[in-house]
Formats: C-alpha cells, structure tokens, sequence
C-alpha cells in the first residue's frame, strides 16, 4: 500500500512538472516565433517605405515617367504580365528611351533649360551602366537610400529580401538597391501572383516559403519578400528546450524518489506501528479470552458442583475480564484523537499532595518485596492540569519502578520546581533497560523484559500513556538506563500557577 502510494506521489509530481514544463517552454518558443515574425514583417514595412519613398521623388520630380524611377538605379527586369518573366533588356536602352520621354517638354520651356535637361539625362544614362559609381554621383540615389552603422544605424533591413514594384498594367520591375536576395525562379511568379491578389496586406506563402508584404504608392504595388527560413530559428530554440525539459525531468525524478521516501518515512512508521498494534492487541486479547473460554468449559463439566467448590475457576474468570477492561480502557485511551486527550476544564493541581497520595498506595508492595521507598518531595508545587491523568502518570511510574526493582533494592521518588517548570524523577535499582530497547519503551505494547509474563499485570501501555499525559500537558518524558545505576524515568512539566 505504501509503495503504491509513493509511486503515485512521484507521478504525480512528474506529471505537474511536465505540464510546468510544457507551458512555459511552449510559451518561450511562441514568443520567440512571434518577435521573428514580427521583425521580418517590421524589415519588410522598412523596405516598402523606402520603396514608396523614391516612387514619391520620382513622381514630384517629373525626371521620368513610368513605375520605377531611375534615381534607384534599377535593373529593369520586367514582367510583361504577372506571372509571366520577360528577358532582361538592358538598362542603358531603357534609360534612353525614358529620357527621350522627357526631353520634349523641356525643350519647350527654352533651350538653355533643355540643354541641362538632357546633360543631366546624359549623366544619369551613363551611371546606369555603371551602378556602382552611379551611388557616388547621384545625390538622389544615395539620399534615398537607408543608412547601416554609425548613430543612424537600422537593423531593419539587414534581413535578405527582394522587393519588386508591380505597375498598373502588370509589369514588374525588381528594385535592385533594396533587394539583397533573389527569388527562385520557380516560384517567383507563383509568389508574385499569390501576394498580388492576397486582400492582406502581408502574410505567408507557404507554397513558396515567403513572408510578403505589399503597399500602393501612385498607381503601382510595392511587394516585399523575405525567406521564411529567417523565423526557423525558433525550432533550434524548441529542440534546445526539449533537452532541456528532458534533463530537468529526469533531475526531479530522482528528486522526487528522495523526497518521497523522505516524505513518507513518518506514514510508514506510523503505518507499522498501527499493524504492529493491531497484532499485539490481538495477541493479549486472545489469552485473557482463551483462559475464560476454558474456565467456562471447565465449570460446565461439573455442573453438580456448588459454587463454593469452583471458586477458583470463578475468580480466575473475574480477574481475566477485569485485566481485558482494563486494556481495552487503555487501547481507547491511547486512540483517542489528540484533540480529544488534550484537557478540556483545567483546575489547580496541588501536584505535592497528589504525588504523596499516590506513594502512600505502594507503600504496601513496596514493603512485601523489600524494596526501600523513598520521597524527597517539594511542597507546594501548583500547576493546572487534568488531575485524572497527571494521577495516571505518577502511578504508572511509582508503579513501574516497584515492579522492575530487585528485591531489597530501593525506589527513589523525587519533586522539585523552579520558576519555569517543575521536573518529577522515579528512580529504581535493579535490572537495567537494554540499549537497544530504551528508545522503544514508550511504544505501545512494548516491554523490555521479555521474560516476564502478564501475571505482572503489564501489558505494554501504561508508560506510552504517561508519554501522551506529559504532553497533553506541554512536557515530555525520558527514560535513561546504566549499568550500577539504575533506571530514571523523568518528566518535566511547565510550572503554571493558579
């Protein structure tokens, strides 16, 4: 029962551990999860800012006319229909057509304008071929750039991305400044397509393993693309974890074994000791009723006797039922809950008058055996109390000590008191108690001399009764044992005064 009752404790504590485990580790990897999506989201938002930003500059500058301006030095790789990749058609051709554009109207103004018009126009053509050295001669270009390091320093777009701008007749163009990453042809149409016609503004691809998201800027869709293996780190976290737990699971365990056992030393005691009484119980109760069931027979084998002439088997009868009431009054003594034991109307004892009483009563079997009683007793020693039970523990002591003492030895009772608490010694010569069993004499049905019988009138309960009455009381009782010295039982009790 008890082994059964530990391993339940164990798991219970495992699975309580494991539940604490799960929910906070779980916890930990979804935030995690979360505030990498959240960044790559935050990077994405960065990256079609700055995209919107230069759509603005470019519009209100009147330079070119078309979806992506040139001032971002754009690599013009175009889709003629979403979902469709044309061929890359050169830059520099592209620039060229889009300036021709533009010179017209500039020359309507004047020819000194135009002819700064198509200088500029020159200039930039030409840094679109290079575009290395278009960053450095351009002001337009590197103001719209985002800054890295220094004071001004954005982690935003640290992310690989790529960011594509879809016009309003269904090209795209990618924007090579803002793209440090391209996306596999075989799904960069479909990822394209998917994140155009989505009604949300960012979200996942699961198909292509892209987070998106999408702003309008005049007339054209900005898209942004991050690879979803930027958040998987959030799994390497998981497994950490799962080691983790399992490492911690198995040090509670053992933990718990420990403290289990721990735990439950003091219910194995006590279990013992209830089996241990209900056996030794049995035991005493069984002979008292073995000898008045054969009493019993034996009067009724001489039914023609008188009265007079089975006297014996009477008395004997009368003295086994007399030591069974006693015992059972004992028993219910000792099982009565501790709330119950502890006095309820506590009086002024005059402990004096009540331990003298009770040494007057074994005066008697003191002197048949030889024995010497002596009292040192202190007078007016007061305290409150149950008198019925502190009369229960000096008898059972003086008691004991006449009992166990040899035969013209000598008896010592002594009652002193200070200030704080009042200390009672019974002292016998004779046999000593054993080492081994001293620490059980207060147990129940215990008795360290082995040899004697019930004919002594013991049978194990009184001095684990007189342990219950000094504590009821706020005291304790000990027992110490030496060769050449004797046996000492002594209580102390707090002194309380009336």
């Amino acid at each position: 029962m008890l082994k059964d009752l530990r391993i339940k404790f164990v798991a219970l504590n495992m699975v309580l551990a494991a539940l604490i485990l799960v929910v906070a580790f779980s916890t930990v990897c979804y935030l995690d999860y979360r505030t990498r999506v959240d960044n790559v989201y935050s990077s994405l938002d960065d990256a079609l800012h700055y995209a919107t930003a230069s759509l603005y500059d470019s519009h209100s500058s009147n330079v070119i006319t078309g979806p992506v301006p040139l001032t971002f030095n754009l690599s013009t790789v175009q889709l003629a229909q979403i979902g469709t990749l044309e061929p890359i058609e050169d830059s520099s051709e592209a620039a060229e057509g889009s300036w021709e554009d533009a010179e017209a109207p500039a020359d309507e103004e004047g020819n000194g304008d135009g002819a700064d018009a198509h200088a500029d126009a020159n200039a930039v053509a030409s840094s679109d071929d290079n575009a290395a050295s278009t960053s450095d001669a351009t002001p337009e270009a590197t103001s719209n750039q985002p800054e890295i390091g220094g004071t001004n320093a954005h982690n935003g777009l640290v992310l690989p991305m790529a960011v594509y701008v879809v016009s309003a007749d269904g090209k795209v163009s990618v924007l090579s400044q803002l793209t440090s990453a391209s996306i596999a042809e075989d799904v960069r149409a479909q990822a394209i397509t998917e994140a155009t016609k989505s009604t949300d503004d960012n979200g996942f691809l699961r198909d292509a393993g892209l987070y998106f998201s999408k702003r309008t800027a005049f007339g054209s869709l900005c898209i942004a693309f991050a690879d979803a293996g930027t958040v998987l780190p959030w799994q390497s976290l998981a497994w950490m974890l799962v080691g983790i737990g399992v490492c911690t699971l198995g040090a509670f365990f053992a933990i718990s074994i420990f403290f289990s056992r721990w735990a439950f030393k003091p219910v194995e005691a006590s279990w013992k000791a209830q089996q241990q009484f209900t056996a030794d119980a049995s035991h005493e109760l069984k002979t008292p009723l073995t000898v008045i069931l054969a009493n019993m027979q034996i009067l009724q084998s001489h039914p023609e006797d008188t009265i007079a002439s089975q006297s014996q088997w009477i008395e004997s009868t009368q003295t086994e039922g007399e030591h069974m009431r006693q015992m059972i009054n004992d028993m219910l003594d000792l099982a009565k809950p501790e709330a119950m034991r502890t006095p309820k109307v506590l009086s002024d004892i005059d402990l004096t008058d009540l331990l003298e009483g009770d040494a007057l009563q074994f005066e008697s079997v003191a002197f048949e055996r030889g024995i010497d009683l002596h009292m040192d007793i202190q007078q007016g020693v007061h305290l409150k109390g149950d008198v019925m039970r502190l009369h229960r523990l000096t008898s059972t002591l003086i008691d004991n000590a006449c009992k166990y003492a040899d035969e013209g030895g000598r008896v010592d009772v002594r009652l002193s008191s200070d200030s704080r608490e009042m200390r009672l010694t019974v002292h016998n010569t004779g046999a000593i108690i054993a080492p081994e069993d001293l620490p059980h004499v207060f147990d129940r049905f215990y008795r360290a001399d082995k040899a004697r019988t019930r004919e002594s009138g013991s049978y194990g309960l009184g001095l684990a009764i007189a342990r219950d009455v000094a504590r009821e009381h706020g005291g304790d009782i000990v027992a110490t044992s030496a060769e050449g010295e004797g046996t000492t039982f002594t209580v102390t009790l707090p002194r309380k005064t009336g």
